[in-house]
């Protein structure tokens, strides 16, 4: 078997009552997930790398058991170790807001198991049951909470739904030629504002986001808060929360985000250039708890000032 990096965290399927011609374990995880080759499932169950909720392992000849849970492991080839530490801001019984650094993945998904905000609070605090409560692009930095207990999560997760939490990002951008001479000849007066409302839709490839003709499903609030040589420090509240919708509206006003590898233009795909992360940060969080009360308004550290566009935290 081709050497492969192995999750630290199990994860784990429920097999359905519905499910009724798949006399054995090993037949419905080849059914389930035929992404993975049939041998490979063969040679982590001899391996002892599947087993029950009790522990005990599950054998090639496992009976299929209707609602019971079946852990495993995902394994990829190969990933890559990232060079940055998240923090964890807050902590109580019920939520832990923690910082994420640019290149971090938030959760397990394709080829990230390990690498990935989840997985490395779960190993930090013990608790395996963490789960995010919102969504935090892998090239985005900055505030995520995240919930104990899963029961709790839409809970939680409503707040985002339904915008009863503030959120506020920092963005770093290359003025306009228009702003940068208004700025020179001292005739710009911050904060600049901006309402921007349109139309998102998917692009091509479908990771990426469009503005199209039509009925406006986004809307964000921006403003220009200082200015440092010819770049613009942004304040962004989206009051939607489309997919790129921060990095598709400021290039919608002439000011992609720095190292945006997305907009304008979609770049080649190349290994992360850690010396340039997208100047995007997730910086404030304000919101009543809708399950213990508690008030938060909490806030990390933005983009220093650099000679250079603005530097890490």
């Amino acid at each position: 078997m081709t050497s492969t990096v192995r999750a630290t965290q199990p994860s784990y399927v429920v097999l359905p009552e519905t499910v009724t011609d798949k006399p054995t374990v090993l037949s419905f995880l080849v059914e389930r997930f035929r992404q993975i080759q049939p041998k490979v499932w063969r040679e982590r169950i001899t391996d002892g790398k599947v087993h029950w909720q009790d522990g005990s392992l599950v054998e090639l000849d496992s009976l299929y058991r209707p609602r019971a849970r079946v852990y495993y492991y995902r394994e990829v080839a190969a990933e890559a170790k990232i060079p940055f530490d998240e923090r964890v801001l807050y902590r109580d019984a019920k939520v832990i807001i923690a910082f994420k650094p640019h290149f971090l993945a938030l959760h397990p998904s394709g080829n990230v198991i390990n690498e990935c905000l989840v997985n490395r609070l779960r190993i930090k605090t013990g608790i395996e049951t963490i789960v995010p409560a919102h969504r935090l692009d892998r090239a985005t930095a900055g505030l995520v909470l995240l919930c104990l207990h899963p029961e709790h999560r839409q809970q939680y997760h409503d707040l985002f739904k339904h915008g009863q939490i503030l959120k506020e990002y920092q963005a770093l951008a290359k003025l306009t030629p228009e702003l940068l001479a208004s700025h020179r000849r001292g005739e710009l007066t911050l904060p600049l504002h901006w309402t921007v409302k349109n139309r998102m839709v998917k692009g091509d490839p479908s990771f990426t986001m469009k503005v199209v003709e039509g009925e406006p499903n986004t809307h964000s609030e921006i403003a220009l808060v200082e200015i440092r040589g010819e770049t613009g420090v942004f304040k962004l509240s989206p009051i939607t929360g489309r997919t790129h919708q921060l990095r598709v509206h400021m290039q919608s006003l002439g000011m992609p985000i720095l190292n945006d590898r997305c907009y304008p233009a979609l770049q080649p795909k190349a290994a992360d250039d850690y010396q340039r992360p997208l100047k995007l940060l997730a910086k404030r969080l304000k919101f009543s708890d809708p399950v213990t009360g508690i008030e938060f308004d909490i806030e990390c550290d933005g983009f220093k000032s650099h000679r250079h566009g603005g530097g890490t935290l």
